[in-house]
């Protein structure tokens, strides 16, 4: 009889890294350093980034930047919100309580037509409703190209180009294809939107 020897492995394997492996973006390692973008940055890093970098739309922005930018964004335009929304409750319901009836009276028969004031006509809700309009249309202007500007870039840190942005012309889905694109992770490859030194 012969005894075969069990072959002897090692505990644990040894295997090589990959070349291939995916490697970590590179980000700022600085709330200063505006050429790269601020992983994890906070809410006031974001804002101050955001107003810094008014209308760069080459470099990257992060998921977080974008998102603490939005929540900044809702929270300023919330003002002038609420006094819109306010001053069309009160002069709906007030134009409502003084609908007058008109009746007109001609061959075929009499008809009942109904007329009410306008919202605005309405005195306490016009001055609401003009000063939450204009606040509104100041804020869209001022932000309108930084707010671009920060879309194109987080476009460009998901590894996508920044005319992406234009998906939300498409009806109905456009605003859900960028929705997630903007929850997409950074990527590695998106620094090739990176301004060269």
């Amino acid at each position: 009889m012969s005894s075969n020897p069990t072959p002897e492995y090692p505990a644990t394997p040894s295997y090589a890294a990959p070349n291939d492996a995916p490697q970590a973006p590179r980000g700022a390692t600085s709330p200063d350093d505006l050429s790269l973008p601020l992983y994890g940055a906070t809410f006031t890093q974001a804002a101050k980034r955001y107003l810094r970098k008014y209308a760069t739309f080459s470099g990257r922005a992060s998921r977080s930047e974008y998102w603490w930018v939005t929540l900044f964004l809702f929270l300023v335009t919330l003002i002038p919100n609420i006094l819109l929304i306010t001053g069309v409750a009160i002069g709906a319901s007030s134009a409502a309580a003084q609908r007058e009836a008109i009746v007109f009276d001609n061959s075929a028969g009499s008809r009942t037509y109904y007329t009410q004031p306008g919202i605005l006509e309405i005195p306490g809700a016009a001055p609401l409703i003009i000063v939450g309009f204009v606040l509104l249309m100041l804020i869209g202007l001022a932000t309108i190209v930084p707010s671009l500007a920060l879309i194109w870039r987080r476009l460009h840190d998901a590894n996508f180009p920044g005319p992406f942005y234009f998906f939300s012309l498409i009806p109905s889905i456009g605003g859900i294809i960028l929705l997630v694109l903007f929850l997409l992770p950074s990527k590695a490859e998106g620094q090739r939107f990176d301004k060269l030194r």
